[in-house]
């Protein structure tokens, strides 16, 4: 199973787009105010306009579609379980119509369509966070999350520390998923199976898999922690950015369009 290749959660597309070229603190912005006005969404109108505009998003990120969709397969499971959960134990009172009965649990039609409102607002949210992670770069991920959580050093709340754990991570997703993907392929050369039996059996042949992953991420980490230490990092001095942060035109124009699709998209009934 291609790990990397299915899941490419975190990785950096470089291209020469007009997102990519936008401010990250307006892309870090933009993506909040897309979630809240994704949970704010009350009909079904309203995340199909949503769709299509990440669809835009998307071709103007120059990210190809083959690829997003790839970042949505972890996540599949996840949805049908959402959709299914939904469709049997979902609101719709005494007068709600039955799908289908299955033993002791019963399938509605409003469930149903309560599983499936919920599941592509899912999609979306991970849609629209993986776009932010495909135009930006890991540095300025760190420089764009940095600047937006300065003020919180005034209530004791280390703003560097936390953006910089939180870049580390997103950078070592794809790390992560190659170490599983080799683990993987070296135990089923030596006769490991991951692909039979049922769900339980399955997770049970992953179990060996962990060890060695946990070990190999230990190793990475004070690999990574020497590195620092050996080029003098330290959070509490001054530091310098070859490139600085500036707003410019075309982060006005996005901001603008960000609220008013956010009004747009609120009002759709």
């Amino acid at each position: 199973m291609d790990l990397v290749k299915y899941a490419p959660v975190g990785q950096y597309l470089p291209r020469n787009s007009p997102l990519h070229r936008l401010d990250p603190r307006t892309k870090i912005l933009a993506t909040m105010a897309l979630a809240v006005v994704l949970f704010l969404l009350r009909a079904m109108a309203g995340l199909g306009l949503f769709a299509v505009a990440s669809l835009a998003l998307l071709v103007l990120g120059q990210i190809p579609l083959g690829y997003a969709l790839r970042g949505l397969r972890p996540v599949i499971f996840l949805l049908l379980l959402t959709v299914v959960l939904n469709a049997f134990f979902g609101s719709g009172g005494s007068e709600a119509r039955t799908l289908f009965v299955l033993g002791p649990l019963v399938a509605t039609e409003e469930g149903l369509r309560t599983g499936l409102f919920v599941g592509a607002r899912l999609l979306l949210l991970v849609t629209i966070t993986s776009l932010l992670t495909f135009t930006t770069s890991s540095v300025e991920l760190a420089d764009g999350l940095e600047w937006l959580l300065r003020p919180l050093r005034r209530v004791g709340l280390p703003g560097h520390e936390i953006a910089m754990m939180m870049t580390i991570a997103l950078r070592f997703i794809p790390t992560l998923l190659e170490e599983t993907e080799r683990i993987m392929k070296a135990q089923t050369a030596r006769g490991a199976e991951f692909g039979q039996g049922n769900i339980v059996r399955r997770a049970q042949a992953l179990v060996p898999v962990l060890v060695p992953l946990l070990l190999s991420a230990i190793r990475r980490s004070e690999e990574l922690a020497l590195a620092m230490e050996a080029r003098c990092y330290s959070s509490s001095a001054p530091r310098t950015r070859m490139k600085e942060l500036r707003w410019g035109l075309g982060d006005a124009v996005a901001g603008v369009l960000v609220v008013a699709a956010s009004a747009l998209l609120v009002s759709v009934r």
